[in-house]
């Protein structure tokens, strides 16, 4: 996932338009979707399966809502050197196309497809990072078509929270830098919710092929209890997981071992050099510095807690699918045994 910087310089200026009336504040209470850019989303990330897709949204800034009003694709890269050229001209290309036949053109986010939940990674958070430094008010809108049913649709809007704005951008993720920011795994993104939304003639429609009982002949029973293969997937991804967590804890403990190996030879050195310098002093001769070099001794690198904190987010994405699963099986499970007695 690359921002090209020239198609977020023309967007960015296109919406300080839009958003002028909302003020300095860079809050987002709700995100309005559109029907009609909700489906091109689902259609574009259902279409390109088994590949992870990204697009770009357009819409308005009103207040404290954000209306996504339309979006289109990105193109596939290939492995080439021209790649990310070829991609900021075609937004380019797009959105001066957009503004031509009068279809809002202001730049509001991004959305990309995801699998099973796994979408937290340091490539998505540097992304909407960029996005948030050049518009304020901008989400990034996750759909997951492995997770959408008939009578559910995983479609979810994220923004990263201020406190792990201002982190990201001192790029310093030491322990001490996250005690100072009070930033934890759970608050690296902020969920911000969704209302989907459709023109009068669009319900008017729906609500004809209602009663004309066209979509109610398609309606499976809701009882039926969901695929055993989502749950073992999740659980498979929570294993792979755990594991990565225990490769960040080695390297945490190594990191902590090598630097208190550090500490123990400069103490060390300072004690040879106080000895050092009562034996000048008997003898009348100049004492030497006390301080070490800093170049003396090797230098301990400090370590960074970004990829074990974005490895827990998404471990805890995993283990709220498998509560979710869990306990819409058993309610079904109970209420199936309630029918038949």
């Amino acid at each position: 996932l690359v921002l090209f910087d020239r198609t977020m310089a023309s967007s960015s200026s296109s919406a300080s338009v839009s958003s002028a009336s909302a003020g300095s504040s860079s809050h987002v209470g709700a995100v309005q979707l559109e029907g009609l850019a909700m489906l091109k989303i689902v259609k574009h990330c259902k279409e390109s399966l088994p590949d992870l897709v990204t697009g770009q949204l357009l819409g308005l800034d009103v207040d404290s809502r954000l209306e996504v009003t339309n979006c289109f694709p990105f193109p596939n890269r290939e492995d080439d050197e021209n790649s990310e050229d070829t991609g900021a001209e075609y937004q380019l290309e797009m959105m001066r196309c957009m503004r031509e036949v009068n279809v809002d053109n202001n730049t509001v986010g991004w959305y990309q497809s995801a699998y099973l939940g796994s979408y937290v990674n340091e490539s998505m958070v540097e992304t909407q990072f960029n996005y948030q430094q050049n518009l304020k008010k901008s989400v990034v809108i996750v759909f997951d078509p492995v997770l959408s049913t008939d009578s559910h649709l995983s479609l979810k809007a994220f923004r990263l929270t201020d406190q792990f704005m201002t982190l990201f951008s001192g790029r310093k993720f030491t322990a001490e830098a996250l005690k100072e920011a009070q930033v934890d795994f759970s608050k690296i993104f902020e969920e911000v919710p969704i209302e989907v939304h459709n023109a009068h003639l669009c319900r008017a429609l729906l609500f004809e092929l209602e009663s004309e009982q066209y979509l109610g002949a398609q309606v499976e029973p809701n009882l039926d209890l969901p695929a055993t293969s989502v749950l073992e997937k999740n659980l498979e991804f929570l294993i792979e997981y755990g594991d990565h967590l225990s490769a960040d804890h080695s390297k945490l403990q190594y990191h902590q071992r090598a630097l208190h190996r550090q500490r123990v030879q400069q103490s060390r050195w300072v004690q040879q050099r106080k000895a050092e310098n009562a034996l000048r002093r008997r003898d009348g001769k100049p004492e030497l510095s006390e301080v070490p070099d800093p170049n003396q001794f090797e230098k301990v690198s400090p370590a960074s807690y970004l990829k074990p904190m974005l490895n827990t987010n998404q471990l805890n994405t995993y283990c709220e699918q498998v509560k979710d699963f869990v306990g819409e099986s058993t309610t079904k499970l109970y209420l199936m045994q309630s029918l038949s007695s």
